[in-house]
């Protein structure tokens, strides 16, 4: 079972801040309450900071203050926490998905993937200083440009025979300061860690790293939510982000997404679920879709 520590700071000593310290802590403390006790029904942020007694935005700096993560963080956590519990037994995974207040396994394994973004200066320096692992590899579909840095997977697009030239620059345009490395090895092993769903394992959470603007990342964190095997229209991508009218600019991020399929911006759909266009191919969204309607069918 997870256990939290939190961070005592200004509890230690009595002082002149203890009494807003001490608040601080009281929310917090609360808001761990609410989440373990709620948990398998995956609660908003909004209900976590209601219990709380403090906005969201309040929350989610206060708790990754005192705790070291943020309250999605600890839910997930404690969502795996008794998922893994869950399939060391005799359950099978859409089982442990179902126990675990998910939808179905491909939300489960979509917990599997953990996320970082840049930080506001790294983004704009473009990625001055940043070294960037690349290489061509084959995939269900199509020849796949995978990227990476240090800290993860950094880059996933798709070109066409003769196009792979176009795609690299693609990428390297979201990068400009980077420095660019041809990695065969090291890049092989993350292409077969995406692409060979024996590999998609809780234990083992792939680590991608996003950029982008502070809308854009909010946007690919919401494409993560989507379950596998199904779809959502960017309205209602608008409406979890509380921007009902932004549409549009929704479209505009899912368009800039930088990690294609494992930030999942094949499953988000135009207007009455319209199929609309795709970075890397209209024929290429359909094959994703369809690829991942056959893997939930055998789940």
């Amino acid at each position: 079972m997870m256990t939290l520590a939190i961070h005592d700071q200004a509890l230690a000593k009595p002082g002149p801040q203890q009494p807003a310290a001490l608040r601080d802590y009281d929310s917090v403390r609360r808001a761990i309450a609410f989440i373990s006790e709620h948990w398998r029904r995956q609660p908003t942020i909004e209900d976590m900071a209601d219990a709380a007694g403090v906005t969201p935005d309040e929350l989610h700096h206060l708790f990754r203050r005192w705790a070291g993560l943020t309250p999605k963080a600890f839910m997930q956590a404690l969502t795996l926490d008794h998922a893994k519990g869950l399939l060391k037994g005799s359950a099978s995974v859409l089982d442990a998905a179902l126990d675990s207040g998910l939808s179905g396994p491909g939300r489960l394994h979509d917990l599997f993937v953990t996320h970082e973004a840049m930080s506001p200066g790294e983004w704009k320096s473009g990625g001055s200083g940043m070294a960037m692992r690349y290489r061509f590899h084959p995939s269900p579909f199509g020849t796949a440009l995978v990227m990476a840095t240090g800290r993860g997977l950094s880059g996933l697009a798709f070109a066409d025979p003769g196009e792979e030239a176009s795609a690299l620059a693609d990428m390297k345009s979201r990068w400009p300061r980077a420095s660019y490395v041809e990695d065969p090895a090291g890049t092989a092993t993350l292409a077969q860690r995406i692409f060979d769903t024996s590999l998609w394992r809780q234990d083992q959470p792939l680590r991608v790293v996003l950029i982008g603007t502070d809308f854009e990342v909010r946007v690919w964190e919401t494409l993560l939510k989507i379950p596998m095997g199904r779809a959502v229209c960017y309205s209602d991508i608008a409406n979890r982000l509380q921007a009902p009218k932004a549409s549009r600019a929704v479209g505009a991020a899912v368009g800039k997404n930088p990690i294609s399929f494992v930030v999942p911006c094949h499953r988000a759909l135009g207007k009455s679920g319209a199929l609309t266009g795709y970075h890397w191919g209209l024929t290429r969204k359909k094959a994703m879709l369809g690829w991942e309607a056959g893997q939930v069918g055998v789940n």
